[in-house]
């Protein structure tokens, strides 16, 4: 009878020292609680149309106060259309709607009951304020500091992108992109004044 060969085994590759999986594992477990958290605010949706756009309050730049106060909230501007214009020095798309946003502004603000409130995104404030003072900007603006508000809308298309609110803070429009003309702005906020009056 002969000899009985024994399985040959396999050999063991180089060990990794228990101060090394400790790393990977703490890596490991970093990745998968930053892709769940990125998971969850991909979940989380835009504010939609028709929902209630959540209270904020923007610190407004000097000079751009409203009724001269230097923070809006937007529950102080209930009872108001209000017209959200998130923009940014940087931002050549932002220039080319600027002046249809202040004729439409000046259209509207002897009237008192619609509301422009601009928000700079990711900016230096002297940028920014060389951007307003070049194109006569003078309704009320602020930076998003830490760029909570922009979270708050959960938007990550860029600038400028634009929200119509109703009188009840309702959001009833949005506009991704430069607007063409003026003409385009009074058009919407007409629409949504008159579907309040229907």
């Amino acid at each position: 009878m002969g000899a009985m060969n024994k399985p040959s085994q396999g050999k063991a590759g180089p060990r990794i020292p228990p101060g090394t999986q400790v790393i990977i594992w703490i890596v490991l477990v970093g990745l998968l609680i930053l892709i769940a958290l990125g998971l969850r605010k991909a979940g989380n949706p835009i504010i939609a149309i028709d929902s209630q756009v959540p209270d904020f309050s923007l610190v407004l730049f000097d000079g751009y106060q409203y009724e001269g106060k230097s923070v809006l909230s937007l529950e102080s501007l209930q009872g108001n259309i209000v017209v959200i214009n998130f923009w940014a020095s940087w931002c050549k798309p932002c220039e080319s709607e600027a002046a249809d946003l202040e004729a439409a502004w000046q259209i509207y603000q002897p009237m008192g009951n619609v509301t422009f409130v601009g928000i700079d995104y990711v900016d230096t404030e002297p940028e920014a304020l060389s951007y307003l003072a070049k194109f006569d900007i003078t309704y009320p603006n602020g930076p998003d500091l830490g760029t909570n508000i922009s979270q708050l809308f959960n938007r990550n298309l860029g600038v400028p992108e634009t929200y119509f609110l109703d009188r009840d803070g309702i959001l009833r429009y949005i506009k991704i992109g430069p607007f063409s003309s003026a003409n385009e702005i009074i058009t919407i906020i007409d629409s949504i004044d008159r579907g309040e009056q229907e």
